[in-house]
């Protein structure tokens, strides 16, 4: 095999992009009975390419937490990181972009919404592991059958 076909993925840096943590019902929040909140989770992940074979990809995690039909609060964090891949074919790299990449940085979103949580005054918030092989194949199918009534 020569060196050209080969594949080669590599992290050259993870790091926190955008954050934003807001508490607007605060304190009344906190004291609003036993603390049982509606919470959800929106995702989405954007790709650029850097350089040759270097790509950023942003993973966009949203979280909001309502209690008695107020925001207790909402938490956006905006994860990315910069990967080298080369070698890969089109659909390879775009599986890579789209379900890889944004699988290895959401341990880091997680952590770093925890943390906003805590330090906002709320229990700690874990967020549940995501398929993200699952959400690439579904997005990619839902791609295909717009494509198809598009004809």
């Amino acid at each position: 095999m020569s060196e050209e076909n080969q594949q080669q993925f590599a992290i050259q840096k993870i790091y926190l992009k955008d954050v934003s943590f807001e508490s607007p019902n605060a304190p009344a929040v906190f004291t609003d009975g036993e603390w049982q909140p509606e919470v959800n989770v929106q995702l989405n992940t954007e790709t650029q390419g850097v350089a040759d074979g270097q790509y950023e990809v942003s993973l966009n995690v949203t979280v909001t937490a309502k209690h008695a039909d107020k925001t207790a609060f909402l938490v956006e964090v905006k994860q990315a990181g910069v990967f080298q891949m080369v070698g890969f074919e089109e659909e390879q790299l775009k599986g890579m972009l789209g379900a890889y990449c944004p699988e290895v940085l959401f341990p880091f979103a997680r952590e770093a919404i925890s943390d906003l949580v805590a330090k906002g005054g709320f229990p700690q918030l874990l967020l549940a592991p995501v398929n993200f092989n699952q959400l690439y194949m579904q997005h990619q199918q839902q791609a295909a059958q717009q494509a198809e009534t598009a004809h």
